[in-house]
């Protein structure tokens, strides 16, 4: 099974959200147990390393991004992601972006903490418990 893991879900491990943690970080732990193949979108390195170098500190940053390059493949969207993420009429285009790329690297799910904004991807988004319950 291979599986994009959303922004949130990193965020929420990387910075020990308390409410969303434990089941954020057991989704990712799967795929570091070799369940599955993890995947993250590019785009999401560079946001995740400015956000925690703002809210933690650039040694914090750096050893995130270091961490996630080492364990999960990064698929980058192109020209032709952003037309069809455009053509896929979600309301929320980054939302769409992630689509997209989890169709470009034949993501068998999203997991994310935002499934609402998924109704209409091609591939199905669960939560991190529903997750682990599949």
């Amino acid at each position: 099974m291979k599986v994009l893991f959303d922004l949130n879900v990193l965020l929420d491990v990387m910075q020990r959200r308390e409410q969303f943690y434990t089941a954020s970080a057991a989704a990712l732990s799967r795929s570091l147990e070799g369940e599955c193949e993890g995947v993250i979108p590019g785009h999401a390195v560079t946001t995740l390393h400015y956000l925690l170098t703002r809210y933690a500190d650039k040694q914090k940053a750096d050893g995130s991004i270091d961490f996630l390059l080492g364990n999960f493949a990064v698929v980058n969207a192109d020209a032709e992601d952003f037309r069809y993420a455009r053509q896929l009429a979600m309301n929320d285009f980054e939302d769409a972006v992630v689509a997209a790329i989890a169709v470009k690297a034949k993501c068998d799910v999203i997991v994310t903490r935002n499934i609402s904004d998924f109704k209409i991807s091609p591939v199905q988004a669960l939560l991190p418990e529903e997750f682990m319950e599949s």
